[in-house]
């Protein structure tokens, strides 16, 4: 019993180390920065004007549909974006269409699902998660911003301090320029298609042009209020990814007990593969449920479907293989809880059910196409 306990424990973890040594330098630290710079730096006015409740719905559902195609995150990495987003006044519908379609489309994972799993499901994932966007996007402000055009905006950011330097004059493109440069480290430092020579040196000289614009264009107190931001997203969402990323490595760890390979990476997949043979509302809303549960980081939820659970094999039919795709990155256990703590346990339930919903129909949809 003590040798079981102790090889759970070993798996969660194993699980845990893997996720620090691969995504909390390279993703999560910018990605922490890139949403204290909008909470602190942008304009409120900016965003409003895009992801704002009052914002032509056009306009703001077309920029947070698309949004995730130039960011190659994961849930995790998407959260503190979404946090920056809504703590500076979004609406729930562009804000939930931006935290949805984030980890959904980013076009890495749009090429690598084409090129794995066949052009077909590609496709169908890229199509479908920016329909979904919207789709989720728009429901949520159904539910939770109705009224909100004649009472005003009901949602208000946190008691925290921030610096809106509406008086402050810069030129748009030195805002537009400081943003892409911090998005631009992200993705080179998050993309394992480049060498660390060429990944260390193109961030190092980004990193400076960030310092110019900081010194010729930022204040003292924007600066400072800009490290204060990143620092209360950190130490209020990245103890509970911890967490959470070490409580699926010991469901792994479990789950390793049953499965015959006993191998804690691929047991869950395993003991589920028999049941996602079909294109049934079962093995859809099935593959909907575990994909919003587990952790995928970004580009990995193709060899999950494709090896873990053997789409490529023929073991796993094509519906539940796009639920999966289009559940599993935007959801898990650890993003949850984030988006609770974030938005509240009424929006962050309705959203989870919103994706699960969709997913397994779409699903469906697909699977009776391509049978």
């Amino acid at each position: 019993m003590l040798a079981m306990l102790t090889e759970i424990v070993e798996a969660g973890l194993d699980t845990l180390m893997e996720y620090l040594s691969l995504h909390v330098l390279t993703c999560l630290v910018p990605a922490f920065f890139i949403a204290g710079a909008i909470a602190a730096l942008l304009s409120k006015d900016a965003v409003l004007k895009y992801f704002g409740a009052k914002a032509k719905k056009w306009l703001s559902y077309s920029v947070a549909s698309c949004s995730g195609t130039i960011l190659a995150v994961c849930s995790c990495t998407v959260l503190p974006m979404f946090a920056g987003i809504y703590r500076r006044g979004a609406g729930i519908g562009p804000a939930t269409a931006f935290l949805y379609s984030g980890p959904a489309i980013n076009l890495l994972a749009i090429v690598l699902t084409a090129r794995v799993l066949g052009l077909s499901i590609g496709i169908a994932r890229a199509l479908s998660a920016v329909l979904l966007a919207v789709v989720i996007g728009l429901t949520m402000a159904t539910i939770f911003e109705r009224g909100v055009k004649k009472e005003g905006a009901k949602h208000k950011a946190p008691e925290v301090a921030m610096v809106d330097n509406t008086e402050v004059e810069r030129p748009w493109y030195i805002v537009l320029l400081f943003f892409s440069l911090m998005v631009a480290i992200l993705l080179v430092g998050a993309s394992g298609l480049i060498s660390w020579v060429t990944k260390l040196t193109a961030i190092y000289f980004m990193t400076i042009g960030v310092a110019v614009i900081l010194i010729f264009y930022y204040s003292r107190d924007e600066i400072k209020e800009w490290g204060q931001e990143t620092l209360w997203l950190a130490k209020r969402i990245f103890p509970i990814l911890l967490a959470g990323v070490f409580v699926i490595g010991l469901i792994g760890g479990f789950a390793a007990i049953y499965a015959p390979s006993h191998n804690p990476q691929i047991a869950v997949g395993e003991l589920m593969k028999p049941y996602f043979g079909t294109n049934s509302f079962f093995s859809c809303f099935l593959s909907s449920i575990i994909g919003a549960i587990l952790y995928m980081p970004t580009l990995l939820e193709v060899p999950i479907v494709g090896d873990l659970f053997g789409f490529t094999t023929g073991q796993m039919a094509a519906g539940p293989a796009l639920s999966l795709l289009l559940a599993g990155p935007s959801l898990s256990f650890p993003c949850m809880v984030v988006i609770w703590r974030t938005i509240g346990w009424k929006k962050a339930s309705v959203y989870i059910v919103l994706v699960v919903l969709f997913s397994t129909v779409t699903g469906m949809i697909y699977g009776g196409i391509v049978g």
